[in-house]
């Protein structure tokens, strides 16, 4: 029995009946022969954290465009988070912590430079529209090591593709729209558990909203300090699921409330806020004018991978795959005159 081997039958006798095991696994689109140290889902795990897109989530936006200043988030630090609230709910559910995080890690990959504003604007650009969780799963199977993919394991696929809800039912009841694993739902939770609170504490360093702004009711219910949040929405998550025989992820009714009701007050305060649409305007003018020529000077830019997609579809890639500062940087490079450079 081999080292992976070994891990498999340590899954069987410890983790819970409901949760993923590695060797029971649906597999990869192209079949690969098992590593003889690492399950599947720590193989996925190690490519997308390896991977060239998970680097450049360093520079990507969680919600204030390039930001001056060095403790808000990134889509790197956003992603942190998430694996770590993921995986402390899979362990005290018994569920299966390489499957929780591989999906954490892969679930923003596909997103754009400067945040939601650059999600907006590449939907009305593109012809066949855009979502970063789409998206996502397009890097990893068909953009990433060279247009080869990553081949990851089914699991870790479906969990990426169905994290996002946007303002949508946080935890839905129509199956179709869930992830098929308890692993995957965990990280679609988890999500909105690390954003609802790390963008109001970056919204409070920002200066954007005062603590005095949250509604008292949503103190009282989830507490004042991001940690305190954090602990009763995770503590809820587990003893409501744990009730409902692990069925499914969830939340009691309160909680639930207080959460999206927290969720749609940074919609009001902090995403529309009139900071936010000043920064939105700039975002969509630089993507526009970098996407139109792209479209008209694809050589060096836009990549000829995947084959048989139209130009928009890979200028799109191209696009979507920058960071914030490298767009601004080619945005420089190619529209603003340079003083001296006669």
């Amino acid at each position: 029995m081999n080292i992976r081997e070994k891990i498999e039958e340590q899954e069987r006798a410890i983790l819970s009946p409901k949760a993923c095991l590695s060797a029971a696994s649906k597999g990869r689109a192209r079949p690969e022969k098992p590593h003889a140290m690492r399950t599947a889902f720590q193989r996925d795990r190690d490519r997308i954290l390896h991977s060239k897109s998970f680097r450049r989530l360093k520079h990507k936006t969680q919600v204030f465009l390039a930001p001056f200043g060095d403790h808000f988030r990134t889509r790197l630090t956003h992603t942190l988070e998430v694996s770590q609230i993921a995986r402390t709910l899979a362990r005290a559910l018994g569920l299966n912590e390489d499957l929780t995080e591989a999906v954490a890690l892969g679930h923003d990959l596909g997103h754009t430079p400067f945040g939601h504003a650059g999600e907006e604007t590449l939907r009305k650009l593109l012809p066949g529209g855009f979502s970063h969780y789409e998206q996502s799963l397009r890097v990893v199977d068909k953009l990433e090591y060279e247009g080869k993919g990553l081949n990851l394991t089914h699991e870790v696929r479906d969990g990426i593709s169905k994290h996002s809800k946007g303002r949508g039912d946080i935890l839905s009841v129509r199956r179709a729209d869930m992830p098929e694993t308890l692993e995957g739902q965990l990280v679609r939770i988890s999500d909105v558990i690390a954003y609802v609170n790390h963008d109001i504490d970056d919204a409070l360093r920002a200066g954007i909203i005062k603590e005095s702004d949250v509604p008292p009711a949503l103190v009282k219910t989830l507490g004042k300090y991001h940690a305190h949040r954090i602990d009763r929405m995770v503590e809820d998550v587990v003893h409501t699921s744990l009730q409902g025989g692990l069925e499914r992820i969830t939340m009691s009714p309160g909680i639930m409330t207080a959460t999206v009701a927290l969720r749609d007050f940074l919609y009001e305060k902090v995403y529309n806020s009139d900071f936010a649409q000043r920064e939105h305007i700039k975002a969509r003018k630089i993507l526009n004018d970098l996407y139109r020529f792209v479209l008209e000077n694809p050589a060096g830019h836009v990549k000829d991978y995947p084959a048989g997609d139209p130009l928009e579809k890979r200028a799109g890639d191209f696009i979507a795959g920058m960071t914030d500062l490298y767009a601004l940087a080619l945005y420089e490079k190619l529209f603003l005159i340079r003083p001296g450079s006669l």
